[in-house]
């Protein structure tokens, strides 16, 4: 679908595409901190989308299966809505955004208490045909 044709245009469309071809898939309040999951998120960024799957379902970190399942679904979201060949897709942004922070407490020694920091992240990714992303390096 091209930009002409769209006419409903998510802000969050436009931050992350403009009007290039692509699609996106967000996953928020994933109960992982950002520091690990900005760890995945490096791995998987500029890949293709088969090696990046393939990547993500033998890692061992507990949020690549939450990355894989996001990449499958930008994958599908790509098929779906733009009519984009699933095997000429790369991934071109991977966003790790911190989420709400729950606070807990620890009970201590002699009264006192230790607070905990369960914290959260909002996850990204964004997935485009590999000739618009060599096009837009070279520029």
């Amino acid at each position: 679908m091209t930009a002409a044709t769209r006419n409903n245009i998510s802000a969050r469309r436009e931050r992350l595409l403009g009007d290039a071809p692509g699609a996106f898939a967000v996953a928020r309040f994933v109960r992982v901190t950002p520091l690990k999951s900005r760890r995945v998120a490096d791995l998987i960024r500029g890949l293709e989308v088969d090696e990046a799957l393939a990547l993500l379902q033998f890692a061992p970190q507990a949020v690549a299966q939450d990355f894989h399942k996001l990449v499958s679904s930008a994958v599908a979201n790509a098929e779906t809505t733009e009519d984009l060949d699933a095997s000429d897709l790369v991934i071109s942004t991977v966003l790790v955004e911190e989420g709400p922070t729950m606070k807990r407490w620890r009970p201590r020694a002699k009264g006192a208490a230790n607070r905990i920091l369960k914290r959260s992240s909002h996850l990204t990714v964004v997935v485009q045909p590999a000739d618009t992303i060599q096009k837009k390096g070279g520029n």
